[in-house]
């Protein structure tokens, strides 16, 4: 008989790595935990499958794990993004995923007609998500992981899968890549970061007749908000259902202006298994990673950016994430904002920006930050790349891009 709050394969369900459909893996007895590896998609999915079917606990990788990491009966392992640093495990039971997946059945009207399209590798939660949801609720999953996004569009389109599970980055490459739009697709669910204009903008062309949803949230907390086209623009959106959030002061009061965002939910991780994060901590049930933001009086949630990544410029303190939002509104290119020493103000920025400086002009980029945030939170020099260095979850790697940027002021 399988577990309690344990993943499933719905009978109904059907699973594609490209256009190879995977078996379904037999009933078995329960195993000890699996580390799978995150390529190639066919041979993934078969490994999940079977660790599904044997009721066994599992991790994702595209690295190899230390032999004697632990995860428990009924539990997974998920790896962080490791945006600004090496990623870590993080460790949940399966219940607190199959909890969310129940509320997006109803929330968002799924049927057994739905087929979803992932586009990234498992290893990121985003598309473990993704797939899991599908097969347990009985929802065909096409994971295309293993394509350029020329042939991604091209396969949705002759799927005419129904839900997209996407990051920003991925969209906005699909964008691109894609010859003609993809009217099939009634729903764009995107996480991982922010949702820019320009990449909204593409994915409305892309998808003319699907609703796009942002969520906001971690590896560790799961959801926390969901945005919808009711959002103020440059929000994060409300509390997702299930989710209460607290904002706290440096003091740990609670308080009505920008806070570290604190979170209680059914949604939350259980620990560490690889890593660990002096951010994130644990008080009276709720949860912090360590982000800042602020509520207005709608219950709308403005991220305002990472504790660790504030940079202080002379008397003020700055988010280089509010930095990154006003270049790419104005340019409609990824870009990322890196601190550098400075010996007057402690601190000065600098920005790097996907392209060249013909297709967006520096001095145009500072005058418009310097306008919008003020002159010390505008960086000092804007510097070009063909590509930015990415992670696997598809995030900006800034770790890599500061390394490239070594010597520069």
């Amino acid at each position: 008989m399988r577990a309690q709050g344990s993943f499933r394969w719905h009978q109904d369900a059907r699973l594609f790595a490209g256009q190879s459909e995977v078996p379904r893996a037999p009933e078995g007895q329960r195993s000890t935990f699996r580390a799978l590896p995150a390529t190639p998609t066919f041979d993934t999915l078969t490994a999940l499958t079977t660790a599904i079917s044997q009721q066994a606990p599992f991790c994702l990788s595209d690295r190899p794990l230390p032999d004697d990491i632990a995860c428990p009966p009924g539990a997974f392992l998920t790896l962080t993004g490791g945006a600004s640093g090496q990623p870590k495990a993080v460790r949940r039971s399966q219940a607190s995923w199959i909890a969310s997946f129940d509320v997006n059945a109803d929330r968002f009207a799924l049927t057994h007609r739905d087929s979803v399209a992932v586009l990234g590798r498992l290893s990121h939660s985003l598309s473990l998500y993704a797939v899991l949801e599908a097969l347990h609720l009985g929802l065909d999953a096409h994971v295309l992981a293993d394509q350029p996004p020329r042939q991604q569009a091209a396969q949705i389109a002759t799927t005419g899968a129904t839900i997209l599970y996407a990051t920003p980055t991925q969209l906005r490459l699909l964008a691109r890549g894609a010859a003609a739009p993809l009217p099939s697709l009634r729903l764009v669910l995107c996480g991982g970061g922010a949702l820019d204009a320009a990449t909204r903008a593409a994915t409305g062309r892309l998808c003319p007749h699907a609703a796009v949803h942002v969520f906001y949230g971690a590896a560790e907390t799961s959801f926390i908000t969901l945005a919808d086209a009711a959002t103020p623009e440059g929000s994060v959106g409300r509390p997702y259902p299930g989710v209460e959030l607290r904002l706290l002061d440096a003091a740990g009061q609670p308080t009505s202006d920008v806070g570290e965002i604190w979170v209680r939910s059914p949604y939350l991780f259980d620990g560490y298994a690889l890593g660990r994060s002096t951010e994130t901590r644990r008080q009276d049930g709720f949860v912090t990673v360590g982000e800042m933001g602020a509520l207005d009086d709608k219950g709308n949630l403005w991220i305002r950016g990472r504790r660790q990544r504030m940079v202080q410029v002379a008397d003020q303190l700055v988010f280089p994430e509010a930095v990154e939002a006003v270049i790419a509104a104005h340019t409609g290119l990824p870009c990322a904002v890196l601190p550098r020493d400075d010996a007057l103000r402690g601190q000065h920025l600098i920005a790097v920006v996907e392209g060249t400086a013909e297709a967006a002009r520096p001095e145009e980029i500072i005058a418009q930050c310097r306008a919008a945030l003020g002159p010390l939170a505008a960086p000092r020099r804007v510097y070009f790349r063909a590509e930015l260095p990415l992670l696997p979850s598809g995030k900006i790697d800034l770790r890599a891009l500061a390394d490239g940027l070594e010597g520069r002021a």
